[in-house]
């Protein structure tokens, strides 16, 4: 006897909203009286309708596989699965015949298509080709969609559709996606989560207790693989995907889902409580690592993405009617869209009762690793999530095959817009004319190096010198986190990304008299064996207004800063030596607001200000502005600097206020083992960030800089030495 995968309604949902749905027969399809729904799950059902309605003028189109991504063929059979989801959702809720009879006919084409398909034509030699789509990760997403348009749909059907469906399509696309694909369905990794989860509900829709087990606990049942697995070690403790918020969000969708339908049928492995409550743990922080609800773009990322996605569409409708948190509720709201599920129908009908809440969010440190010990992100905030400021520092672990060599690099983000900027990934998703829409070269040659990002780079060679084996055995050492408002602070360190080479890197958001916005402080700390050149590159978004310092600009012709590790995508702006932290900075302004990043020079540096695009003959990479500070020969090191946002540009009214900055200096001082910078505004008010690297919260400490001697407790603190306007 089959068991249910849909009504996605999960344990209690379907009594809680009761008088907010229909009475139907999922035998039939039957509804016993016209429904009104809140605004936001009527909406949903008058977008499937407007979707579903018109492929329907077309009739069933299920074309023989030969595109790439972006393709017609591609493109055709992602509609298709769509179709089928919402096809099947709209007949249980409407009992309307056209919609079942519709799913039937296309699962039919596909039952007779499937059983002739070989691989793919459009195949790449590096993954596991699909038989559908250009690779098996496509197929698998087809699988998870289509298996629950299908179960909404099958009581209606003949019992010879019924078996041709179910043994010449979804028996054989599982076969393959599991034994047939034997080293997709075994990593651990966000490719084997969809196909685990497409196989394990298929188990479910078809009764099949073996295709169900393999996908929990893997091929060979030992459980250490599978999505059981999966779930115990993508995630950190905090519900951190190792991946990074790209890739989370991707893979939350067949982990929810798929959790869906295990605690329906198999409620007794309590898998909401799975290593206590990871899943909804992991909604959570997805949520979390967005601003202005774009995810923040570690690694691989697609900058494009935001939680207005389908996965997240998912993910917050079961989240919410797990938890009731009202803060999910405004973030649906913000979304504008749910998903054709109980779940959904609960969110919207608590949404329209007046129930959400803003959603918390707030400064935290999300460890990475499975057991939490693969070094962190630390996310400091003021304000909301959407204008506020957000500094992410991010000191997390290599993220597998999507990772990028970033140890400790870090953003910025400030008046709803990224200031301090991470490039993602190179790749205009689906786009058949980037390389059939796959990551394109330059990913490789740029954007997973470490030049690309706003991390030290050592000798003009990325860290681990781009090798991912190597990159993934090490992390860097959360130092110290404090979430302090007005002075919250990360310090991290990193060993062995250079030979002989370990540098510790402090962040922190402060808030400084007289300044009308927080202040972002940077003190990297480079310690080495030997002599290196050392670059730190900032890359920023926005226009330059002032440049402090004087430079020799090429005008004419743009010389290319290096040979390779990205430096040979990077063209040369200008050159200059500023002298002091007086006039060793750069203002640009970013929509209404003005930047300035100061540093306090070392002896012998020099600055770069550069572009990326070099070398870059199919105009593949977007064109994207830079700061570098280098030290061309040194051994023990430190950068120090500041970043201030001020005043305010009106191009309606024709004003502008404090387009300068409003920081008079800065000063490094190192005593002993403490770093010590002091910043002076110019109405005169002076502060220090003080590090004393000890990781004994009580002990008290003291240093002397400029004859003044600073007196804090525990690892860091940044102190108030008074003056400025009274």
């Amino acid at each position: 006897m089959r068991v249910k995968l849909l009504a996605v309604a999960l344990c209690g949902i379907a009594s809680s909203v009761a008088v907010a749905g229909p009475v139907q027969s999922s035998q039939t399809g039957s509804s016993t009286a016209a429904q009104q729904y809140a605004p936001l799950f009527q909406s949903e059902i008058d977008r499937s309708r407007a979707f579903v309605d018109e492929m329907m003028i077309d009739g069933v189109v299920v074309p023989f596989p030969k595109d790439p991504g972006g393709g017609y063929t591609h493109e055709q059979h992602k509609q298709n699965f769509k179709i089928i989801y919402q096809g099947g959702q709209l007949y249980k809720l409407t009992g309307e015949q056209k919609y079942a009879d519709y799913v039937r006919d296309i699962l039919l084409a596909y039952a007779k298509l499937y059983p002739t398909l070989g691989e793919h034509p459009a195949r790449k030699n590096t993954q596991g080709s699909g038989r559908l789509f250009w690779q098996v990760l496509n197929d698998a997403m087809w699988m998870v969609d289509s298996i629950q348009g299908y179960e909404a749909i099958r009581d209606t059907l003949s019992e010879t559709d019924r078996k041709n469906i179910d043994d010449n399509l979804f028996r054989k696309a599982a076969a393959f996606l599991s034994t047939g694909s034997a080293v997709t369905f075994s990593k651990i990794h966000n490719h084997a989560t969809w196909a685990t989860a497409g196989v394990g509900m298929t188990g479910y829709v078809l009764g099949d207790k073996e295709l169900v087990d393999i996908a929990l606990l893997g091929l060979d049942k030992s459980g250490e693989s599978g999505f059981l697995r999966q779930s115990e070690l993508l995630f950190s403790p905090d519900g951190y995907y190792t991946e990074g918020p790209y890739y989370q969000r991707f893979a939350l969708k067949p982990f929810i889902v798929f959790a869906g339908a295990i605690e329906r049928n198999d409620p007794a492995r309590k898998i909401f409580e799975h290593r206590d409550g990871i899943l909804l743990k992991a909604l959570t922080t997805t949520v979390q690592l967005t601003y202005e609800g774009r995810f923040f773009p570690f690694n691989d990322a697609i900058r494009d993405k935001s939680l207005k996605t389908d996965e997240l569409f998912h993910g917050v409708a079961v989240a919410y009617s797990k938890t009731r948190e009202p803060g999910l509720l405004s973030i649906a709201d913000w979304q504008g869209r749910t998903v054709l599920t109980d779940a959904g129908m609960l969110l919207a009908s608590d949404l329209a009762a007046g129930k959400a809440k803003p959603f918390p969010f707030k400064s935290m440190l999300l460890s990475d690793g499975p057991e939490g010990k693969q070094g962190a992100v630390a996310i400091m905030r003021k304000g909301d999530g959407m204008t506020g400021q957000a500094l992410v520092a991010k000191n997390s672990s290599q993220g597998m095959g999507h990772g990028h060599f970033d140890k400790m690099s870090w953003q910025y983000y400030d008046n709803g817009y990224e200031i301090v900027s991470d490039y993602g990934a190179a790749r205009f998703l689906n786009i058949e004319a980037k390389f059939g829409g796959r990551y394109l070269p330059e990913n490789e040659s740029w954007a997973k190096q470490s030049v690309a990002h706003n991390s030290l780079v050592v000798d003009e060679k990325s860290h681990f010198y781009g090798d991912v084996k190597a990159a993934s055995k090490l992390a860097p050492e959360q130092l110290y986190f404090s979430d302090k408002m007005g002075s919250q602070i990360s310090t991290a360190k990193m060993t062995g990304a250079y030979p002989g080479v370990e540098f510790t890197r402090t962040l922190a958001l402060l808030d400084v008299e007289g300044l009308g916005q927080p202040l972002v402080a940077d003190v990297m700390r480079v310690e080495a064996e030997g002599d290196h050149q050392y670059d730190l590159p900032l890359h920023y978004n926005g226009h330059i207004m002032r440049v402090g310092f004087d430079v020799a600009s090429n005008v004419e012709g743009r010389p290319i800063l290096g040979e390779g590790h990205g430096y040979q995508h990077i063209w040369v702006d200008a050159l200059g030596k500023p002298s002091s932290a007086e006039n060793a900075f750069v203002t640009w302004i970013k929509d209404d607001r003005f930047y300035t990043s100061r540093w306090a020079p070392q002896a012998g540096s020099e600055t770069i200000l550069a572009e990326s695009g070099a070398n870059d003959p199919k105009f593949n990479l977007r064109r994207e502005q830079m700061v570098i500070q280098r030290v061309a020969n040194g051994k023990d090191t430190v950068f120090a600097g500041v970043l201030e946002a001020h005043g305010r540009y009106d191009g309606a009214a024709e004003r502008t206020t404090d387009s300068d900055s409003q920081i008079k200096t800065i000063q490094h001082v190192r005593d002993g083992e403490a770093d010590l910078l002091l910043i002076e505004t110019l109405a005169g008010a002076k502060s220090v960030l003080a590090i004393s690297y000890d990781q004994d919260k009580a002990k008290k400490h003291s240093a002397t800089i400029n004859g003044k001697n600073i007196k804090w407790t525990g690892f860091a603190d940044h102190i108030r030495l008074g003056g400025g306007a009274k």
